[in-house]
This record gives structure tokens, C-alpha cells and sequence, in this order.
């Protein structure tokens, strides 16, 4: 007789990645659909001030409403947004998001105007409070408990990946074909985000919620104290955009340019090589650190009167701010439920443009008032607070 059929060995070689690791599979998923959606908000930036000028014929004040159309409806939106990740799911609101960032994207196409290049803005804007919050609590709710501040911390590279590259292609699609390519561009990346999230499982940890919100549904307690510590700290974010090389030029020192860059450089590098921190030392912890840290750096720019000290400040900065997002973060998702998350995250992320939008016209104000480094010593006072309310401990869920 021939001897029984055996048990088939399990099959490994054949698998793809997403049957040995879902989870890994699902967060790359989520990863790449956010940064197409940022790539195309990204490729927009440095052709706007362009068009405006020149197709439409407008000035820097027709500039200046364009390019911040785009936070009145990200800040609205991003904690809306976070409800209806919680009461709908994830996959949804982040694919609806992608959708309307397409849909601007089709309307810078056919802006003729300076009127519906603000309603393109607006439409964009919009679709990027979606996306952000519900890719970042996807990628909470993906990630191991003691996991989640690497999770919070590679997600925003899809952010600054988006940004640091999208300037790069739509000023080479710009130059090399026409505005056009680039809007056909802004409207394809996002298109292609969502379609990406579409084929992408929902998150099994997520509890939806049914019934009518409560008074602080869009709004949670949780996210106040982190969520002001956010926008204290980007007050040093708008100064060294806005004045860092005003602030080197009135010294006589040249290239201002790079030290901005050496802050970029610093933030993404520090998220690849530090993303674990939060998670090891505490959220907490970290953001006190990291506040700390840029509080320093931005000192040192205030008292710059050379190029390399300028640097060393901008790279010191640069750490404190890429570290202090993620653990402020992390402490808001600590201090609610799973089926609050979105809810949180979205309030908590409204603050970063609270921040920027506050922050610019008053580093302009104090420069006006008191010279340029007064704008940076302002700044290093305000990481300061935010250390303080970052420090203060709080309650645990």
C-alpha cells in the first residue's frame, strides 16, 4: 500500500508580503496613499505665486490670499474629519479626502480667475485635513501600543516627503511643459491615493461609534494642553520660513537659504534615525526634551552673527521640532479610547495650523517693532511655553 498523502508544508515562498505581514503591508498602504496626496499639494507650492502673477494677472496681495486659502479649510476640516474617521471608518474619510484634493486639483485646471483659484484652494484644503487626520490615526491603529509614536513619526515623513519633493517635480513640469501639467499632476497624485486606499483593509482595532456627538465630539479635552504646545512651537516653524534670511542679510551674512534647509534636513533625518524615542522614553519626556531643544536652537539664531552658528542653531531646531510633533501626539492618543482617536488626532493636528497662521503675522508684527532677532527670541520664548505645558503631567485614559 502507498503510504497516506503527507500535510502539505506551509507555503512561504509563494506569499506575497501582504499575507506573511498584513500589517506592514496595510501601513506602507496607508504610507504611500498619503504621500501621493502630498506630493500633489507639495507640486502646487512654488507655481501658485507664478500663475497668479502671470496667467492671471494679479499682485502679491492676490498671492498672499491664494497660498493661505488652503489653512481656513485644513483647520475646519481636521476636526471633522477625525469624527467621521471614528464614526465611519478610516478608509473612508481618507479616500474622500483624496477625492476632493483631486477635484481641486481639476479646478486649478480650469481657474480663470483669481475667485476660483481661492475655491480650488479651499477644495484642496479641505481634502488635506481629511487625509492627514484619518492616514495618521490609521497609522495609530495599525501600529503595537508601544509602537505608535514610530508609527506617528514615519507617517509625517510622507508629509515632508511630499513637500521637500512636489516643489521639486512642479517646478521641472512647469518649466519643461506648462502650468497645465502641473494641475493635471495635482489632480492625478491624490486620484491615485485613493484608489491605492481603496484596496487596503480597515483597520480591525477601530470601533466606529453610532449616535449624535457630544458636546466635545469635535473638539476632546485630550487634545487642548498638547494641541497649544503644538502651536506655540510652530511660532519657531513660521519665524525661520519667514525671517531667517532677513535676519542673516541684516547681519551681512549670506546664505540664509541654507540654513532653512539645514532645518529641513535635520527634521527628516531626525525622524527616520529617532522615530523610536517617544515610544522608549515616554511621550512626555520627549516632548519636554524637544521643546527644550528648539527653544535652544532658536536662541542661538537670535544670537547668530556667522553662518555656521546660524547652522548649528537651525540643526538643533530642527531635531526639537521633528521630535516634538510625534510625542505630542502620542500623549493625545494616550489619554482617549480607540473610538475617540480620530476625533483627537483632528483637533490635535488643527493646532499646527493655528500655529503657522498666527505665527507669521505676529513674527512679522515683532519684526516691525523690535528688528529680526527679536522674531527669533520671541519664537524661543514661545518653544519655551510649550515645554512647560508639555511637562505638566496629565491624566492617562
Amino acid at each position: 500500500m502507498s503510504a497516506p498523502p503527507r500535510a502539505s508544508a506551509p507555503r512561504l515562498l509563494g506569499t506575497t508580503l501582504a499575507e506573511r505581514h498584513p500589517g506592514i503591508a496595510a501601513s506602507a498602504g496607508v504610507f504611500a496613499a498619503a504621500l501621493l496626496a502630498f506630493l500633489a499639494i507639495g507640486a502646487a507650492l512654488p507655481v501658485l505665486p507664478g500663475y497668479v502673477r502671470g496667467p492671471l494677472h494679479s499682485g502679491d496681495v492676490a498671492v498672499g490670499i491664494v497660498v493661505g486659502a488652503f489653512a481656513l479649510t485644513a483647520v475646519v476640516c481636521r476636526p471633522l474629519a477625525g469624527r467621521q474617521a471614528d464614526v465611519r471608518g478610516r478608509r473612508a474619510v481618507l479616500v474622500a479626502g483624496a477625492l476632493a484634493m483631486s477635484v481641486g486639483g481639476a479646478l486649478y485646471l480650469v481657474s480663470t480667475s483669481v475667485v476660483t483659484l481661492v475655491v480650488a484652494r479651499l477644495v484642496v484644503g479641505a481634502g488635506e485635513g481629511a487625509v492627514y487626520t484619518a492616514g495618521a490615526t490609521w497609522a495609530v491603529d495599525l501600529a503595537p501600543e508601544d509602537r505608535r509614536g514610530l508609527a506617528l513619526g514615519l507617517f509625517g515623513l510622507a508629509v515632508w516627503g511630499g513637500l521637500s519633493l512636489g516643489p521639486l517635480a512642479g517646478e521641472l513640469l512647469r518649466g519643461s511643459i506648462s502650468y497645465d501639467a502641473v494641475w493635471v499632476i495635482t489632480a492625478l497624485l491624490p486620484l491615485a491615493g485613493a484608489l491605492l486606499a481603496l484596496r487596503l483593509p480597515e483597520p480591525r482595532g477601530a470601533e466606529h461609534i453610532a449616535g449624535a456627538p457630544g458636546p466635545l465630539a469635535f473638539f476632546p479635552r485630550a487634545a487642548h494642553r498638547p494641541g497649544l504646545a503644538l502651536a506655540l512651537a510652530n511660532i519657531g516653524y513660521a519665524a525661520l520660513a519667514g525671517f531667517v534670511i532677513l535676519h542673516l542679510q541684516a547681519r551681512g551674512i549670506g546664505g540664509g537659504a541654507s540654513v532653512f534647509t539645514a532645518f529641513a534636513v535635520a527634521v527628516f533625518a531626525s525622524r527616520l534615525v529617532l522615530s523610536r524615542v517617544p515610544d522608549r522614553a515616554g511621550a512626555r519626556r520627549t516632548a519636554t526634551a524637544a521643546g527644550v531643544l528648539e527653544a535652544l536652537g532658536l536662541a542661538v539664531i537670535a544670537a547668530a552673527h556667522s553662518l555656521a552658528v546660524a547652522l548649528v542653531g537651525a540643526v538643533v531646531v530642527g531635531v526639537g521640532f521633528s521630535m516634538l510633533f510625534p510625542s505630542l501626539a502620542l500623549m493625545v492618543v494616550g489619554r482617549v479610547g480607540d473610538d475617540r482617536r480620530g476625533s483627537a488626532l483632528g483637533a490635535f493636528t488643527a493646532f499646527f495650523d493655528i500655529g503657522v497662521g498666527l505665527g507669521g503675522p505676529l513674527a512679522g508684527l515683532t519684526a516691525a517693532l523690535a528688528g529680526y532677532p527679536a522674531v527669533f527670541v520671541l519664537a524661543s520664548f514661545a518653544a519655551g511655553c510649550a515645554v512647560a505645558l508639555a511637562a505638566a503631567p496629565g491624566r492617562r485614559r
